[in-house]
């Protein structure tokens, strides 16, 4: 494997490790009452997410055009996948660390609320105690816990549902948009823009529909309306649901490039 690959895949991994993660702030926010200071801690994390982003698209139509202009394009489609089956084990990994990652957050949010001081915090973490904090903060999702998350009779199947098809088309969005202008060389550029429009039509199912509903039951376990437990169940189809939808993008990946490239023809 190549370095050019290798960072791709490395980017890919922590672009869906974080977006996981980040269901962990949202726990964090109830446990000490602080949800709005969770988000904003969150907002740091998501930075590092949008650098990676922003580089990982750039390696990868780098890699297509390099591939295309040296008629070496028939390697790529293992690269595609490569890069697909790396942002499902991050997101696998994400989900398994949230109980670690929730104990961490919230100890990040009381640390933050009691300082005021995002440079305090980051030495706090890399100091000697905040190492053994986060060592003490390691936990994998109990039995019982994975029992009780088989419970749906109190969560919205639709929300899930449409957090799986948005996350599909989230994560196959760029991807495709690249992988089309493999199919029409010609029009590579105007393929590539197109990922906006999947991207988009993902982003709006996951602002509009989704995240209300996820704020809502949040604020209820905050204020004692529901119980933490319905949250967790939630977030555990959440996090299943991004994982298919990881899973099911490498299914959509070809057929979605050739609907881009048609569209891209059409335009």
């Amino acid at each position: 494997m190549d370095p050019q690959l290798t960072a791709i895949l490395a980017l890919t991994f922590v672009i869906h490790l974080i977006g996981t993660l980040a269901y962990a702030f949202r726990i964090a926010g109830v446990r000490t009452g602080h949800i709005a200071l969770a988000f904003s801690l969150f907002n740091s994390l998501v930075l590092i997410s949008r650098l990676s982003n922003a580089f990982q698209g750039s390696l990868l139509a780098k890699r297509v055009e390099l591939a295309i202009s040296e008629a070496t394009t028939q390697a790529l489609r293992h690269d595609f996948t490569l890069i697909l089956l790396s942002a499902s084990a991050a997101t696998l990994l994400g989900g398994l660390l949230l109980p670690s990652f929730q104990r961490m957050a919230t100890l990040a949010v009381a640390h933050f609320h009691r300082r005021r001081s995002m440079a305090r915090l980051m030495l706090r973490t890399l100091s000697p105690a905040g190492a053994a904090a986060v060592l003490r903060s390691a936990a994998l999702p109990g039995y019982a816990t994975l029992r009780g998350a088989f419970r749906v009779a109190d969560l919205p199947m639709i929300v899930i549902g449409l957090n799986f098809a948005a996350s599909a088309l989230w994560t196959v969005g760029v991807l495709s948009s690249i992988y089309a202008g493999i199919l029409t060389p010609e029009l590579r550029v105007t393929a590539a823009s197109l990922s906006a429009l999947v991207n988009g039509a993902a982003t709006i199912v996951m602002f509009v529909m989704i995240d209300p509903y996820v704020a809502a039951v949040t604020d209820d376990a905050a204020a004692g309306r529901t119980s933490d437990g319905r949250l967790r169940r939630l977030i555990f189809w959440l996090v299943a649901g991004r994982l298919a939808g990881t899973l099911a993008a490498q299914a959509l990946l070809v057929p979605g490039a050739m609907v881009i490239a048609w569209v891209a023809a059409a335009l």
